[in-house]
């Protein structure tokens, strides 16, 4: 959550880039803006509540200039939606900060700060930061470095911070733990971000911090970089691979459809890692094999939509590779008393890889001595992957939209290529059925882009239920958390109540929302279970609810007038849920479409969480 941006720019005025930089953090997810800039003489700062355009606008206004500055979105935690809480803060004129992520002991150092005679004017715990680095600045003879690593010192919690002193216009530090970071490199300028999106337009040289981390940082590039245990390190700088082309709208009206579109590709070059190298172990990584011999059983841990991809891959790991699977929700299982199994394989899917109650789940299951993890995730080097012993990295390119579409998809298509590989390497696969898996991999983009046609159909049923306040989703089997996948992009980008149930709940209790004004949803393809899912439709039908099914061209349905079809293409089989997926993104969208809501920025929530 959040975005940070910082530069010092011997050559140019910094303020170009800092406003470019935010831009390109929205999809994060904020609610108002600021940047500060060091023009030499005194820091000067622009904060509004609301889009970056209106703090751009300001800074136009004032004529803001310099070649040193800090810029942030603030998705608030503490205190209000208010520009003095709004990002940078400044201590006594001579400190500047930005910071994502949550001090936990704020409220204690606000205490002893006070005693010192500081003066607070927001409810942050991010001033705590800003009046403590001022506190340490005086007491290390105005050596900026030495300051912030003082007062990182006696922080509790994760954060990610830049610090510039308006008596040190050439220099600036920044410190990491647990939210992510980077430092970027061009000529005689230097970047620093939490996305590099931000940066790509400007440099592709990157350089990721590591937990632990601060930095001191000139025009020049980096001056000092001590790790966690203070000692000096250095971090290995590699040019992004990142398509600024990937970042941009082109011929579509919201990233949500660029990216729900983008899906036959993205599920095609991921697929292609199975298609080329077979469903092999060493596709996870070189020590995979010897790990996948030793683990007994395989724990999954997500948050939101990744969540419901593993609990997608449960059904697939248990019947596929025939290995017990249990599937949680990071942030519930960091805070339960764990059996914990060593011959365990413990899985973290993330499509930024910094989902902070994630990586906080991780770190719990490894200090229980659970050492064989894998990672699955969409963006390389972030902090999942380099804390896991394996890694796959999904192929999906940025994702911009809030609302995960195909990070989901392609998740889906790596958590099946883990399946077989486990069912081939454990020996209930042959050779035969992994050369029909892979065929199916192989047809499975075509699959997505029929789905993808019936765009005009769906559209239809979105002015429908644009006009609805809650909905309800069901499925069975495997296409169950398809049906949670859907309830939740529905409430994400239209605000329409809606829930997901197994269709057999439905008379235990769901049946009692039914009504003609509750539309229901159901995903009923042609497998072993639709005849159960009919079944379960009747139970609507005859409470004077109204159907809208999802099915199969190759399904035996008849429409009436409480039953809407929208027919996907043959069913695919196996991979099903990953068809299936698309009717559902394209429902949300275009009701989000017919509300007029913001579909790439919903309301209160953000990209990347990284705070609890």
């Amino acid at each position: 959550m959040c975005g940070i941006v910082g530069a010092i720019r011997a050559r140019h005025n910094v303020v170009e880039f800092l406003t470019d930089g935010l831009k390109r953090l929205e999809y994060r997810g904020y609610d108002s803006a600021g940047i500060a800039v060091n023009d030499g003489s005194k820091i000067r700062r622009v904060r509004r509540v609301g889009r970056v355009a209106l703090m751009e606008a300001a800074a136009q206004e004032k004529n803001l200039s310099g070649h040193i500055g800090i810029g942030h979105t603030r998705w608030a935690t503490h205190g209000g939606v208010t520009e003095p809480n709004a990002h940078p803060h400044i201590s006594g004129g001579l400190i500047a900060v930005v910071h994502n992520g949550i001090i936990e002991n704020f409220e204690a150092e606000r205490s002893r700060l006070q005693g010192l005679g500081y003066a607070f004017e927001s409810q942050t715990d991010t001033e705590v930061i800003a009046h403590s680095v001022k506190h340490e600045y005086s007491n290390n003879g105005g050596d900026l470095f030495a300051a912030v690593q003082a007062a990182c010192a006696r922080f509790h919690g994760a954060f990610a911070i830049a610090v510039m002193a308006q008596d040190n216009p050439e220099q600036m530090v920044v410190a990491r733990m647990g939210c992510p970071l980077l430092v970027a490199f061009g000529e005689d300028e230097t970047f620093i971000a939490s996305d590099v999106s931000a940066v790509i337009a400007f440099t592709r040289r990157i350089a990721y911090l590591e937990d632990g981390d601060i930095a001191l940082l000139n025009a020049q590039g980096l001056l000092k970089l001590t790790d966690k245990n203070g000692r000096e390190a250095q971090r290995t700088v590699k040019t992004s691979e990142l398509s600024l082309a990937s970042l941009e709208l082109g011929p579509y009206s919201h990233f949500m459809q660029k990216e729900i579109h983008e899906q036959p590709r993205a599920v095609a070059d991921t697929a292609e890692i199975f298609l080329s190298g077979g469903f092999e172990a060493a596709n996870f990584g070189t020590d995979a094999a010897a790990v996948f011999q030793k683990i007994r059983s395989i724990k999954i841990l997500a948050c939101g939509t990744s969540y419901y991809a593993a609990l997608t891959a449960k059904y697939w790991l248990e019947a596929i590779a025939r290995i017990r699977t249990d599937v949680e929700i990071a942030s519930e299982y960091r805070y339960r008393n764990v059996i914990a199994d060593p011959d365990e394989l413990v899985v973290t899917i993330s499509q930024s890889g910094e989902t902070l109650d994630t990586m906080e789940a991780l770190k719990y299951a490894q200090s229980l001595g659970q050492t064989h993890s894998l990672s699955i995730c969409n963006v390389m080097e972030s902090a999942l992957p380099r804390a896991s012993e394996l890694v796959l990295y999904t192929r999906a390119g940025a994702e911009i939209g809030v609302a995960s579409t195909k990070a989901f998809t392609t998740q889906l298509v790596v958590l099946f290529g883990l399946a077989v590989t486990l069912g081939k390497l454990r020996g209930h696969i042959d050779d035969a059925q992994a050369a029909a898996y892979v065929e199916e991999l192989r047809q499975l983009p075509g699959s997505i882009q029929h789905a993808l046609n019936l765009e005009p159909q769906i559209a239809a049923w979105a002015q429908q239920f644009a006009k609805k306040s809650s909905a309800l989703f069901l499925g069975r089997g495997i296409h169950y958390p398809i049906a949670l996948e859907g309830a939740l992009k529905l409430k994400e980008i239209t605000y329409i109540h809606a829930e997901a149930y197994p269709a057999g709940e439905l008379k235990h209790g769901p049946l009692a929302l039914v009504d003609e004004d509750m539309p229901v949803v159901v995903i009923a393809p042609n497998d072993a279970l639709l005849d159960k899912v009919k079944a379960n439709m009747q139970e609507v039908g005859a409470r004077g609810g109204e159907l809208f099914v999802f099915t199969d061209l190759d399904s035996e349905f008849a429409g009436d007038d409480g039953v809407h079809l929208i027919r996907t293409p043959r069913h695919v089989g196996i991979l099903s849920p990953i068809v299936h997926t698309i009717p559902v993104q394209l429902l949300s969208y275009h009701t989000a479409l017919a509300r007029g809501t913001d579909v790439d920025k919903p309301r209160n929530l953000a990209k990347s969480v990284t705070v609890e």
